[in-house]
């Protein structure tokens, strides 16, 4: 382990070996419609994870995810279809709605000092109410198909140029951000990696995403929500890594008393660490439903909450904070959502996708216990 940090290198290695496995077992799974599907599929539940990584970046959790997604869809639902309201206000309606769930978790959890776990617990089970009380008698309400968020998860760029633009352009922004790291690190006088390796690095991603783009331009060409996950990934990412508000996240979850002693305002980041988990769960849940088309009272599920939470610590962020990106949410949504899809394919129980993906993540967390005590022995953490 080196200094005490593995990377992505053993999701990639586990997506890659539970690729072979299913392709093995059907050979429909590595098809364009299949792996095309997947694409759409991943985005619902990786909005609600992106959201929960910054949540756990901090050293907290949120187990009411599930449950805003629902309220927030819910909201949606009946302001636009039941009772007339244009889609654009009543999307931003429910998105704000979520917004203002975490603050309210976040002022229970940093300011009155209630655990996380209990006050996101009172949220899963106060917000689900809050959901059948909004919904009322409609046991199910049917989307336009026509409207903006039923497209959200049923348009695509027919154009072959689409994909490869964005496969072209997602190759050009990483060598570029990366050069330019070289080049700052440099005129610091700080060490940094050789050309070659980011050379190489470039070059895999170069081959995977030319190669994704030709499998989805097989099928129906580049999916909406993929591009829509792909730029909030990419926009998170950014926040993260190169913003003042992102390292004060990172410098929380390394340790409280070291941020508020570094001038840091704790309650502030704490807090807005739970609004942006609920403002993506509330997002998550528009692609949910755009998915399906409908919003019905069934809409939220345990297994939902349990994936977002499995996809962000599956992907390679820490239960221990101060450890994660949002890439992530990509990596562990994508290992989650290809089980789905291979136990589906073959016609198994779902049970048994149950048992595979808390096996997955039960050796997620091992990993990442083992990695946070190689941290501590060389200091780290």
């Amino acid at each position: 382990m080196g200094g005490g940090t593995i990377g992505s290198v053993p999701v990639v290695l586990g997506l890659l070996a539970i690729w072979a496995v299913f392709q093995i077992l059907n050979p429909h799974f590595l098809s364009p419609r299949n792996l095309s599907n997947l694409s759409v599929d991943i985005v619902g539940t990786g909005m609600l994870a992106l959201g929960v990584i910054f949540v756990l970046l901090v050293g907290e959790i949120d187990l009411s995810v599930g449950s805003v997604s629902g309220l927030a869809s819910a909201l949606y639902a009946v302001l636009n279809v039941n009772l007339g309201m244009a889609e654009p206000p009543a999307i931003v309606l429910g998105v704000l709605c979520g917004t203002a769930v975490g603050f309210v978790h976040g002022f229970f959890t940093a300011v009155v000092g209630v655990p996380a776990f209990v006050v996101t617990l009172a949220g899963l089970l106060g917000w689900y109410g809050l959901m059948l009380f909004i919904m009322g008698t409609y046991g199910t309400i049917n989307l336009n198909d026509q409207g903006l968020v039923a497209q959200l998860t049923n348009y695509y760029f027919s154009d072959v140029a689409a994909a490869y633009a964005l496969a072209a352009l997602g190759t050009a922004g990483y060598f570029l951000t990366a050069w330019r790291g070289v080049k700052r690190r440099r005129a610091a006088g700080v060490p940094t990696r050789p050309p070659a390796v980011i050379a190489l690095r470039t070059g895999a991603l170069a081959v995977i995403a030319f190669a994704a783009a030709y499998v989805l331009n097989r099928f129906q060409g580049l999916p909406l929500a993929l591009l829509i996950f792909l730029v909030v990934l990419v926009v998170l990412d950014y926040v993260l890594r190169r913003t003042t508000y992102g390292r004060m996240i990172f410098a929380l979850g390394g340790g409280v008393e070291a941020a508020r002693r570094a001038g840091i305002n704790v309650a502030w980041v704490r807090t807005s660490a739970f609004m942006m988990s609920s403002t993506m769960a509330a997002i998550g849940g528009l692609f949910l439903a755009s998915r399906i088309n409908s919003v019905s009272q069934t809409s939220v599920t345990t297994d939902l909450l349990m994936n977002a939470i499995a996809a962000a610590v599956i992907g390679g962020t820490s239960l221990f904070g101060g450890r994660g990106s949002t890439w992530s949410a990509l990596l562990g949504v994508l290992v989650i959502q290809s089980i789905a899809s291979g136990v589906a394919l073959m016609d198994i129980q779902t049970a048994v996708q149950f048992m595979i993906t808390g096996g997955v993540l039960l050796l997620a967390v091992v990993i990442d216990s083992l990695s946070h005590r190689a941290q501590r022995a060389h200091g780290r953490a």
